[in-house]
């Protein structure tokens, strides 16, 4: 039985507009949507906020969408796995905000669950406390993150059901279910739609309710890096 969730990649994209905020799932290129992220090069769409781990590599993934100017600014803890994003910033291409891993990972939870924000000790007393709000806990000093959400997020996963039931491939997991329930509308790009009842309930780490649309995946990371199916 075919998806009511299965969409093309080019019907998916549409989804995703100039100066809207994207979620992006990934830890490098490991779990990143490469096929909807690709897909956009050719698709004119602009001015984009990213929330992602990192901007890709240079020339891979998110990094192509930076070279073409689509990327106006990044919120992300690990910019360094791409040059470019230090090139672009310093030419005033490119605006970023920098936020430790487990403040990402928990902001972007925090506003899949109506969490308006959370203190926390990481980062007071350093550069990325500043312009921050901070308040005494107990004798100790935290700092307040707002929770972090996204009109759409695109985001990998392994297996999908055609219900939209998703499970992830180990590390490859790393964002992507957090970012399914941070945002407005979710595709999810995947390797292989199987029946209902084809996945053990247990194995499932996204229900459908949080997938809008499900897309097959076209590219593929591999030990010699990006290559289509």
């Amino acid at each position: 039985m075919k998806s009511i969730k299965e969409t093309s990649i080019r019907e998916a994209v549409q989804h995703i507009k100039s100066d809207h905020t994207l979620m992006v799932g990934g830890f490098g290129l490991v779990g990143s949507p490469l096929s909807i992220i690709y897909d956009l090069i050719d698709y004119d769409v602009n001015n984009l906020t990213v929330i992602s781990n990192n901007v890709g590599e240079q020339g891979e993934g998110l990094g192509k969408l930076l070279q073409q100017g689509k990327i106006k600014r990044a919120i992300g803890s690990y910019f360094t796995s791409n040059r470019d994003v230090a090139k672009y910033y310093n030419q005033g291409k490119l605006a970023l905000e920098l936020l430790p891993q487990g403040t990402l990972a928990e902001a972007i939870r925090a506003g899949g669950a109506g969490i308006g924000g959370f203190y926390t000790k990481t980062a007071v007393g350093t550069d990325l406390a500043k312009n921050k709000e901070t308040k005494m806990i107990k004798g100790e000093q935290y700092l307040f993150q707002e929770g972090l959400k996204a009109d759409v997020a695109i985001i990998r996963a392994w297996k999908a059901d055609t219900l939209g039931n998703l499970v992830y491939y180990k590390t490859a997991r790393n964002f992507n279910p957090d970012m399914a329930t941070a945002a407005s509308f979710v595709i999810a790009e995947v390797d292989e739609i199987v029946e209902v009842g084809e996945l053990p309930p247990e194995d499932i780490v996204t229900p459908h309710l949080y997938v809008d649309v499900i897309v097959t995946s076209k590219w593929v990371l591999t030990k010699e890096g990006v290559k289509s199916r």
